[in-house]
């Protein structure tokens, strides 16, 4: 291989640039982005061998912790939308599961297919692993060795245009219970489970083993922020205009954050609940205009202000 000593500016900036374009959209898992932009730039400065895949993971960690939201930003930033594909594992557990995936036969497509595969590159997120039907993990273990694998219509998909992460929740339920002990420790004793249960010659071929850590309160504010802010904007578009109180954002919290499923309720929480009161108010005359706050029964949040004033 010979490396282009020619790099455009563009492409130099947006490599140097993407740590911190993570370190804005995930919170909370700061220790795993360096690795993995250090696999990414690898990547997509084809430092790496031809016949492997541009760069594979595997996130380890409970449910709603950034798991799946940060290979689909990392892809999003490097491929533009559409070049995530996505699959469930636990849709794959029974004995027909690699015909599903490569096709049964001539003319039978699988889900897998080539012009996913093209030349732009893309990600190959599959999700819980740990359930895949154990000759889905003979597949894994060709894609990861080789950057190739033979479909039952007997053309070749190649891989070496893609990142390949796998998910688990292997040992996640740990994470959330720990208290006393620190994340290191909890670390070492989720790899270790994740490194017993998988096979040696497949967890050996994965470039990343990564723990994402269990979302404290003050991480959780923000990612509410981050969500409120969204839904405000988009709101803001449809000639709503909003104030939050300070308030709303434990509220927020409080109503949509899960012990077990993480920050992934959140999004729908915050939109639930603040289009229910830009609702309610436009059902009583208002123009969705006004200040956010909690209402007196503390179930749900008000929209208080002039109907048809603005906010100054």
């Amino acid at each position: 291989m010979e490396i282009d000593s020619t790099l455009n500016y563009k492409t130099t900036r947006r490599l140097n640039d993407l740590e911190r374009y993570l370190a804005d959209v995930i919170h909370g898992q700061d220790h795993v982005l360096r690795r993995v932009c250090s696999v990414l730039k690898r990547g997509e400065l084809d430092l790496r061998r031809a016949d492997r895949p541009l760069g594979s993971f595997l996130f380890l960690g409970p449910t709603g912790v950034g798991k799946t939201e940060l290979t689909l930003e990392f892809s999003r930033y490097l491929f533009g939308q559409g070049r995530l594909f996505r699959f469930d594992m636990s849709e794959y557990q029974g004995s027909t599961s690699v015909a599903r995936l490569l096709g049964s036969g001539p003319g039978q497509t699988g889900l897998l297919r080539e012009e996913m595969l093209e030349p732009a590159g893309c990600t190959l997120l599959f999700d819980e692993i740990e359930k895949a039907h154990p000759s889905i993990l003979d597949v894994f273990l060709q894609i990861l060795d080789a950057a190739r694998v033979t479909n039952f219509n007997g053309s070749t998909l190649d891989f070496s245009r893609c990142y390949v992460v796998f998910t688990s929740n292997l040992g996640g339920s740990d994470v959330l219970d720990v208290v006393h002990s620190g994340f290191a420790t909890m670390e070492r004793h989720v790899l270790a489970t994740a490194r017993r249960h998988f096979r040696p010659e497949l967890y050996a071929r994965i470039n990343e083993k990564l723990v994402f850590k269990k979302l404290d309160y003050e991480i959780q504010l923000r990612i509410v922020r981050k969500f409120l802010d969204a839904e405000i904007s988009f709101l803001n578009s449809k000639g709503c205009r909003l104030e939050v109180s300070e308030r709303v954002f434990p509220f927020l919290v409080r109503e949509g954050f899960h012990p077990k499923l993480g920050a992934r309720p959140l999004r729908d929480a915050v939109e639930r609940l603040i289009g229910d009161a830009v609702a309610e108010d436009l059902l009583k005359g208002g123009t969705g205009t006004g200040r956010l706050d909690i209402a007196a029964g503390g179930d749900c949040l008000n929209l208080i202000g002039s109907p048809s004033a603005g906010i100054q």
